[in-house]
């Protein structure tokens, strides 16, 4: 009997769980309704301020509730140039301008945005990390769909009644400064989660991991995996349809 691989304990373990103590809460925007459908909403910028394992800073809005005598507070991720005391406007008849959320279909091409929605109305799900952004690319003829250009250069289509925040997110350049000791890696995954520092499997024992153990260090077979493997058999590449490296693929982004 091998002992226990670590990657079937992290399902199992409370250990591994993510440390979500001093968190702010969800980072989504504005729940659609009939005022950012057919006109706009004007908001505050009440704080701006550091998450714990978020690389981006977030922004706390405030709303006058359009309904009852009360205000919502709503977290968004920060785009370059938010300020606290900043008015944004959300809705459909909003301006472009820095900060403030419309929908896809209302932005002229090349507008560079964050926190853009993937389905109408999921509050804000791609480009959401510390200095990425999307760009529209293009609308098509019937005003229906819209085609972005996300963060790694793909492209994607989809509809134009999405919404996303006008700017790009702030905190950019964080992975440009070296780390230079383990110190601090140490305190950047210390707030996230237990997953540092990580041990490759082949310079393990063959009792914790199936790649473990030999003579010098080396697998000694294939790292391919059926999806059908035991929970024990799971490491490296799992039900892997292709493997190597990826060859030719750099015409693919200049359509």
């Amino acid at each position: 009997m091998g002992r226990v691989i670590l990657g079937s304990r992290k399902g199992k373990s409370l250990i591994f769980t993510a440390k979500t103590r001093l968190r702010k809460g969800a980072v989504k925007l504005r729940a659609a309704d009939y005022l950012e459908r057919h006109g706009y909403i004007k908001g505050l910028v009440k704080k701006v301020e550091h998450e714990p394992a978020r690389g981006a800073p977030v922004c706390e809005v405030v709303f006058h509730d359009p309904y009852r005598y009360k205000l919502k507070k709503e977290l968004w991720v920060a785009v370059e140039g938010a300020h606290t005391g900043q008015f944004v406007y959300c809705g459909s008849k909003a301006q472009l301008a820095i900060g403030n959320v419309l929908p896809l279909g209302k932005m002229p091409e090349g507008t560079i945005i964050s926190m853009c929605e993937e389905k109408a109305m999921d509050r804000g799900k791609l480009a959401r990390a510390s200095g990425t952004s999307c760009m529209v690319v293009g609308h098509s003829d019937d005003m229906k769909k819209t085609r972005i250009r996300l963060p790694s250069g793909s492209r994607k289509t989809i509809p134009s009644s999405c919404r996303a925040i006008v700017g790009i997110v702030a905190g950019g350049g964080r992975m440009d400064k070296p780390v230079l000791k383990a110190g601090n890696n140490f305190h950047k995954y210390k707030v996230k989660r237990n997953c540092w520092p990580k041990v490759r499997g082949s310079a393990k024992n063959p009792v914790e991991h199936p790649h473990g153990g030999g003579n010098h260090q080396h697998v000694g077979h294939p790292t391919t995996l059926a999806r059908s493997s035991s929970a024990g058999q799971k490491v490296g590449l799992i039900a892997a349809r292709r493997t190597g490296l990826l060859k030719g693929g750099a015409g693919k982004y200049k359509k």
